[in-house]
């Protein structure tokens, strides 16, 4: 990987329910430690809880287009990645990249950005970034070990994938995003990373050390589609 990591930062570890201070006081925490050894991080924030709370809620209210929808989802990643900036604000860009074809003249240790417009993932703002910045690999932390062949959830005999390429990831996820799917990678973005020759790692963000041995080069647990 190149000195500037690209994480995606799933709203399940910062919100999973109420905001996850203990895990972001060590994330932090390890975080802080990689820049001190000349690491640079672009964070990109996803809305977890937050954005199912409020679209569950708008839901109830009346009837809305999935535009509004989205929108609901978009800004609960910014308040999260508004949450991020401020605690890491000593390290961090000023301002939160809400365009990813706009590039900042960042030099910060910390780029943090989120949701930019409807139709587009936290996932696709992240691959997108990565090719704005020369990275060759993002790191997607949720709250899942590994990408499986199905959904572990409605199948009792899914199987963890260590490696997958991406022609067959992309046959497990589809070609279309939407706002409500629970996927391990956004089917749009998986596109474009494809094109791009982007390596994804996919893991769960806890525990924390887990992201520690893949930041110092040693052997970790999760899913490594290229």
């Amino acid at each position: 990987m190149s000195n500037r990591y690209i994480i995606s930062l799933g709203g399940s570890l910062i919100v999973p329910d109420e905001v996850d201070v203990n895990f972001l006081l060590q994330f932090k925490k390890l975080i802080e430690s990689e820049i001190k050894k000349g690491k640079k991080f672009i964070l990109i924030t996803g809305g977890g809880r937050t954005s199912r709370r409020y679209s569950e809620a708008a839901k109830k209210l009346g009837d809305l287009e999935s535009v509004d929808l989205d929108w609901l989802g978009i800004h609960s990643t910014r308040l999260n990645g508004h949450l991020l900036r401020t605690i890491f604000r000593k390290h961090a860009h000023e301002r939160i990249i809400k365009n990813p074809n706009k590039i900042e003249n960042a030099n910060e240790p910390i780029i943090v950005s989120a949701g930019f417009r409807p139709g587009w993932s936290t996932d696709y703002v992240a691959v997108l970034l990565a090719k704005k910045y020369g990275a060759e690999a993002m790191i997607n932390l949720s709250n899942i070990d590994y990408v499986y062949d199905k959904n572990p959830k409605k199948f009792k005999g899914a199987k963890p994938l260590k490696n997958i390429s991406w022609k067959d990831f992309r046959k497990i996820v589809g070609n279309k995003w939407d706002p409500g799917l629970n996927l391990p990678f956004d089917p749009v973005a998986s596109k474009l990373a494809e094109k791009l020759k982007l390596k994804v790692v996919v893991m769960n963000g806890k525990p924390l050390s887990n992201l520690k041995n893949l930041l110092s080069g040693r052997s970790f647990k999760g899913t490594v589609i290229e």
